[in-house]
């Protein structure tokens, strides 16, 4: 059994039926969300979906972390394989009473794990150069240059920590709206809209702080972010997730 499963109360639905296919452990992680006007993040997302809004916006974020323990199930890690540091730029949707994720963008500093996501899973991964470093007072130093042609040119350069203990969210708040989400959406080569989903235990986010020094991933996806302050920051230091595989939304 994944460890994760025995965490499921959680959930607002239940579990797949089918057995999940791969484990990944995501590390030194920090959520900066901002409010988009929801005609405008509308306009932006693909396949007619409609944004997921919370108090009256919908949202974005600029997500960097780090990639741990990533391989498939009944195998094990590979070192140059299983390890490597990830950014990704995402909103919300809701799709037949299952909240989720939609990826504007995934960076990766693997080039071997970026061509298996794109290929299987169908979500815009792009290739990085990444670094990820810890210093001292609990400050990691993180930054990402994007290196593929295949997106916008793009970078992020942000020093972070956390700030707090670790809690869980309650049901109905805005922390809770922006980070229990157990499934991504992504459209395949005809443009059919497909589900992914995850699980993990209930996230222990930590408030946190950042200095940012350059951020245009968001501007990259077409949203006019850059240089603006994130309206909340959490920091999570790892969590272990169980993933299956894509279908039909």
């Amino acid at each position: 059994m994944h460890p994760s499963l025995r965490y499921t109360r959680h959930r607002e639905y239940p579990l797949p039926k089918t057995p999940w296919v791969m484990q990944q452990t995501w590390a030194q992680l920090l959520f900066m969300h901002w409010r988009v006007d929801a005609e405008v993040m509308a306009a932006a997302l693909p396949g007619g979906l409609e944004p997921d809004t919370c108090d009256g916006s919908a949202w974005i974020a600029v997500v960097p972390f780090t990639m741990r323990d990533v391989y498939p199930r009944y195998t094990t890690a590979v070192p140059w394989l299983s390890h490597f540091a990830e950014l990704n730029v995402r909103t919300y949707v809701n799709v037949g009473g299952k909240p989720g994720v939609l990826f504007f963008s995934l960076d990766a500093a693997n080039p071997i794990a970026v061509e298996i996501a794109r290929g299987w899973y169908r979500l815009p991964y792009l290739n990085a150069r990444m670094s990820l470093n810890e210093q001292e007072a609990g400050w990691i130093d993180y930054a990402s240059r994007r290196t593929d042609n295949r997106g916008r040119a793009a970078e992020l350069r942000v020093r972070y920590r956390p700030t707090g203990l670790a809690y869980r969210a309650h049901p109905g708040t805005l922390e809770w709206f922006l980070t229990e989400r157990y499934c991504l959406y992504t459209l395949d080569a005809r443009g059919r809209l497909m589900r992914g989903e995850i699980h993990h235990e209930q996230w222990p986010l930590q408030r946190a702080e950042a200095e940012v020094e350059v951020n245009t991933l968001a501007g990259a996806a077409g949203f006019a972010l850059d240089g603006t302050r994130p309206e909340l920051l959490h920091f999570v230091r790892g969590i272990d997730v169980a993933c299956w595989p894509i279908e039909a939304a």
